[in-house]
């Protein structure tokens, strides 16, 4: 056999041990999948408890994506954002998670596409207005940063572009892509679950109006079955998370004593608690405010938290209008920072409060935390750098208004003003007699690991209402400064977080990380730059050629 046919064999061996390989390799990874992340932050990667739940997904989940089209550049990197997360879904549902893009904005003619954006927003999809430059001109752009989730017959809103609405947009941006997973896991979840979970709101204890939470029980009715009940009836109704929201009547032992149990076996609260009396109609004049005696402050101090006899004051607050002077006979009217309604910003590092926008507290008390054997405690917010605290009774006149307030009067910082405690209660009345009436067959020392938040705010959910016409606003809308905070997504957060831990609510842990060039440096070397961006492709294709030369000339002037 000559030299060149024994060539001509090895290669075709090389050639057909490739093409095995090859087979070989695809054949492995059809029976075993696997997908690797190089990120650091595991940017392309979804949680164990998404996995899991797509997994089960018992039939098909279809997503209609409005974030098309033609985007500015920060837009699109959402939008592939977006869709990587979805890729990621239908690999992981087996295929049953599958989505489509739709441009609102490519329907034929005006009114079509007036009227298919007008069905958008009456489905829940809020549009964002924003300013691009083409050929010099200033155009504006409606764009549905959403999508809706569709399982059968039911189809769910979801809007995607959240975020801190104070932080630049690059940021905003970053933040709405770190809780892309969760915002979609959680309307699937939604959307494909025959059960709902059961949230009760006590009654008996003159809470909030039915008017002031017309808003929040509609928001809790869209993902929860929502009851309203007396304490008492917790012995026969087991809600899985019970809200006690701005009661103002005294609570009976006899009550105090069924909410403690429930707690003890494993049941999930919230309070939001006002401990200080308020009207802001006599504010107008000037008004002492004194605590609530609410009975229920040995109760919070034996889990590990105590609401103080006082008000927070902060600098960055909220705003109302103030009479100023006149005009003629018309009153001058100003909207003027209202110290008593402080806006919170500053956020544990926790997924309950993670990217979420601000939060607006009225007449809000500051928390202390207290020992309490086996519980873990968590400041889920504090008041801005700016503030002070006031005990009661403490004068509370709008004049004040009237004068400069000064960020130097303002000498505290980072108050808490809510706080999430998790652990093994101990029940209020272990070494204590039981209150006269109830029955104390099967009463619980110990209580099994479980979950409370406390807000130190009774007014946190509550709606106001149209000053035109009467009908209730959203929650948390200031009808004044026409500004939607983040409240009611705060404490929904907070229900799905005692709900299920750690569950699929993790995914609002992800973060990505903004690893932005030094806009200085790149400026003082522009010149620089471009010329090595110019130049290395040019010097690394010229020495690829002369190597790949040199090799050829050498192997086949040896041959």
């Amino acid at each position: 056999m000559s030299i060149l046919d024994s060539k001509r064999s090895e290669t075709v061996l090389k050639v057909a041990l490739a093409l095995a390989l090859f087979a070989l390799v695809n054949l492995l990874a059809g029976r075993f999948f696997f997908r690797l992340d190089l990120t650091e932050e595991k940017r392309y990667s979804i949680t164990p408890a998404t996995k899991e739940y797509l997994q089960q997904l018992p039939d098909l989940v279809t997503v209609e994506v409005y974030l098309a089209g033609e985007l500015p550049a920060h837009f699109k990197r959402m939008q592939k954002a977006l869709l990587e997360t979805l890729d990621e879904f239908n690999v992981y549902s087996n295929g049953k998670v599958v989505y489509q893009l739709i441009d609102p904005a490519a329907a034929g003619s005006t009114k079509s596409r007036a009227g298919f954006m007008q069905n958008l927003i009456k489905k829940g999809l809020q549009p964002t207005d924003v300013v691009l430059m083409e050929e010099g001109k200033r155009l504006q752009k409606r764009i549905f940063a959403g999508v809706m989730v569709n399982y059968g017959s039911r189809e769910l809103a979801v809007q995607l572009f959240k975020g801190n609405t104070a932080a630049p947009p690059e940021v905003r941006i970053n933040q709405s892509i770190e809780g892309l997973e969760y915002e979609l896991i959680n309307a699937i979840h939604q959307v494909t679950r025959d059960h709902r979970p059961l949230v009760a709101l006590t009654t008996g204890h003159h809470e909030a109006d039915s008017i002031e939470m017309v808003s929040f029980k509609n928001t809790l009715r869209e993902q929860y079955r929502l009851r309203e009940l007396t304490p008492d009836r917790l012995t026969e109704v087991q809600p899985d998370v019970l809200l006690l929201i701005q009661p103002k009547e005294k609570f009976s032992e006899a009550d105090k004593y069924y909410i403690d149990q429930y707690i003890m076996q494993g049941g999930k609260a919230i309070f939001m608690l006002d401990k200080v009396a308020v009207n802001m109609d006599s504010a107008a004049s000037g008004t002492y405010t004194f605590p609530y005696e609410l009975n229920l402050d040995d109760l919070l101090f034996r889990y590990g938290v105590r609401i103080n006899n006082d008000l927070v004051q902060d600098f960055v607050a909220g705003s109302y209008p103030v009479v100023i002077g006149q005009a003629g006979d018309q009153p001058q009217i100003q909207l003027l920072q209202w110290p008593f309604y402080p806006v919170i910003n500053n956020y544990a590092n926790h997924v309950i409060v993670r990217n979420l926008d601000a939060s607006l507290t009225r007449f809000v008390s500051s928390i202390d935390t207290v020992k309490a054997q086996g519980i873990r405690k968590t400041i889920l917010m504090t008041s801005s750098p700016y503030s002070r605290v006031s005990r009661a009774p403490v004068y509370v006149d709008i004049n004040i208004l009237q004068e400069n307030l000064l960020p130097e009067k303002f000498d505290k910082q980072h108050i808490p003003v809510a706080c999430l405690l998790e652990g093994s209660f101990t029940s209020l009345y272990k070494n204590r007699f039981l209150p006269d009436g109830v029955d104390n067959k099967g009463f619980v020392e110990q209580g099994k690991p479980t979950a409370l938040v406390v807000i130190a705010d009774g007014d946190f959910v509550k709606n106001t209402t149209d000053p035109r016409n009467g009908a209730p606003l959203p929650v948390a809308f200031d009808p004044f400064m026409r500004q939607q905070f983040a409240n009611a997504d705060l404490v929904l957060n907070a229900i799905q977080y005692l709900l299920e831990g750690n569950g699929l609510i993790a995914a609002r842990a992800r973060q990505v990380i903004i690893r932005p060039l030094d806009k200085v440096k790149v400026d003082e070397n522009r010149q620089m730059i471009r010329l090595v961006n110019l130049l290395t492709p040019l010097v690394l294709i010229t020495l690829l050629g002369l190597g790949v030369f040199i090799y050829r000339k050498r192997k086949y002037t040896r041959f």
